[in-house]
């Protein structure tokens, strides 16, 4: 998204900078954060209590570095 001055001082509408960014906002909003953390509590609750060891090794090995890589290219 970028942000430019117009000729009078004020600011142009912020907007997408292609289509498949907009597609991919759209489909991060819909399937929601709360889905994400809410699959390994069902796992455990229906007796998938052995899932969470691998989505355990799999988040702090690689969903937190993805995180703060993410973070650092801004």
């Amino acid at each position: 998204m970028s942000t430019t001055a117009a000729a009078g001082g004020t600011k142009k509408r912020e907007g997408f900078s292609g289509r498949s960014v907009f597609v991919f906002a759209a489909i991060g909003s819909a399937v929601g954060l709360g889905n994400i953390w809410r699959f390994p509590y069902v796992a455990y609750d229906n007796g998938g209590g052995a899932f969470l060891i691998p989505y355990l090794v799999a988040l702090l090995s690689a969903g937190i570095p993805i995180l703060f890589f993410d973070y650092s290219i801004g």
